[in-house]
């Protein structure tokens, strides 16, 4: 009768062992670092979101250009733009403007940008048209043209 319940605990501990064991090797398989689930550096992760934020058009910090008399600064949707020097007039094959949030107004095409506003370009293709040199700051995305 003894033999009974040790045999019994026996198997339970050996079916313990083989649980155990499968379970850690199913998480090698899928743990961190595998081919399932990567450990990647902290460059790559910036590379990545900088990379999504460029073509959702909203690159996080600002930068800065100098725009040539006669060039044209071509924004994609949802740029932010600001004249810091120079004379330039809105570009807007459109004809509908784009949004000038300082003063509160919508600028057509061709009328004069007012120094160090914010402007936001709300489609694709409309910008600015540098009148003389321009320092033209921006976060977005933009083409000089």
């Amino acid at each position: 009768m003894r033999r009974t319940p040790v045999l019994a605990v026996i198997g339970i501990i050996a079916g313990g062992c083989l649980f155990l064991g499968g379970y850690k090797a199913a998480a090698a398989l899928s743990g961190p670092g595998s081919a399932q689930d990567p450990l990647v550096t902290k460059s790559f992760v910036e590379e990545y979101v900088n990379k999504l934020l460029g073509q959702q058009g909203g690159g996080g910090g600002w930068r800065i250009d100098n725009v040539a008399p006669g060039q044209t600064v071509e924004a994609r949707g949802g740029t932010e733009l600001i004249v810091r020097a120079g004379k330039a007039t809105v570009s807007d094959p459109s004809r509908s403007g784009i949004a000038d949030l300082t003063s509160g107004t919508n600028l057509a095409a061709g009328q004069a940008v007012t120094a160090n506003h914010l402007l936001l370009v709300p489609k694709d293709g409309r910008g600015l048209k540098a009148s003389t040199a321009v320092v033209v700051m921006y976060r977005g995305s933009v083409e000089l043209k």
